[in-house]
């Protein structure tokens, strides 16, 4: 029997190359998403949140959903716009990731 060869034409040596690609995708796609940006907006485009790596980079708030009397307003506009920009790269992500994965879950590379 070759070396790299199992019984049954099992080979790890292509295993290991193919788990060996896998991971350099992998760590090339996380070097991507960690400058991409995402931004979101909420209360019609108000206020709109740009994140990138997880990090709010940038928050714009139009100053007429400034309120003196009614800040929870703003507050949520703002908590929505934010939550929203994450979301995007969270999927984003996951997607990108699933793509690499072809859907394999549980794997450790």
């Amino acid at each position: 029997m070759k070396p790299g060869k199992m019984p049954g034409g099992f080979n790890m040596n292509a295993l290991m190359k193919q788990a060996q690609k896998m991971q350099d995708d992998m760590a090339k796609l996380q070097a991507e998403l960690e400058t991409m940006e995402f931004t979101a907006g909420s209360g019609g485009g108000a206020v709109k949140a740009t994140v990138c790596n997880k990090v709010l980079k940038n928050l714009e708030i139009s100053p007429e959903v400034i309120d003196p009397d009614d800040a929870e307003l703003l507050s949520d506009l703002v908590m929505a716009a934010v939550n929203e920009a994450m979301a995007q790269c969270d999927e984003t992500m996951s997607r990108e990731m699933q793509k690499i994965t072809g859907g394999m879950q549980g794997l450790p590379f």
